[in-house]
């Protein structure tokens, strides 16, 4: 008998065989978890990425110095051109371009910038533009006035 199971091709295994792979579920994904970037400083309590496959879900960036948990200074639009260009910082890193970018979150402190934020935006994204969700947000991170996170796709799997 044979099987195809996660992908692979079991041969002369048994139906009680069979069940008992299944019953154990689902084989883990190949999950890294990255923190390369140096936009955070050391000790901070997350993952700047994290891979899964050809798939990037990038931690939300706010307007920090690298290296520094301190914002920029001038408001928001100063916030959320650093914003995005720590963002920029963490897909080189691993290879990837605003162009492999499929999603972003949007937080903002104060909905009535989100006009503000759009035209900066722009100057990063082209189109087609990711999906994407915006919100009012009370209370971000270093009291941020904007908030991003995004998903990335590369065109492949890092070679192991």
């Amino acid at each position: 008998m044979f099987v195809t199971l996660h992908g692979k091709t079991l041969r002369s295994v048994t139906a009680a065989a069979c069940l008992a792979v299944m019953a154990a579920g689902p084989l883990r994904a190949d999950v890294e978890f990255l923190n390369a970037s140096g936009i955070m400083p050391d000790g901070v309590p997350f993952s700047e990425a994290v891979r899964v496959g050809n798939t990037y879900y990038l931690s939300g960036q706010v307007g920090v110095i690298p290296g520094k948990l301190a914002l920029v200074s001038g408001g928001m639009e100063n916030e959320a051109r650093q914003t995005l260009e720590n963002i920029g910082t963490v897909l080189a890193r691993y290879g990837l371009g605003f162009d492999n970018v499929v999603k972003c979150t949007v937080m903002l402190a104060d909905m009535s910038e989100w006009g503000a934020f759009n035209d900066i935006y722009r100057t990063y994204f082209t189109p087609p533009y990711p999906a994407r969700s915006a919100l009012g947000a009370n209370g971000l991170a270093l009291d941020a006035r904007v908030e991003v996170e995004c998903i990335a796709a590369a065109d492949q799997s890092p070679a192991s």
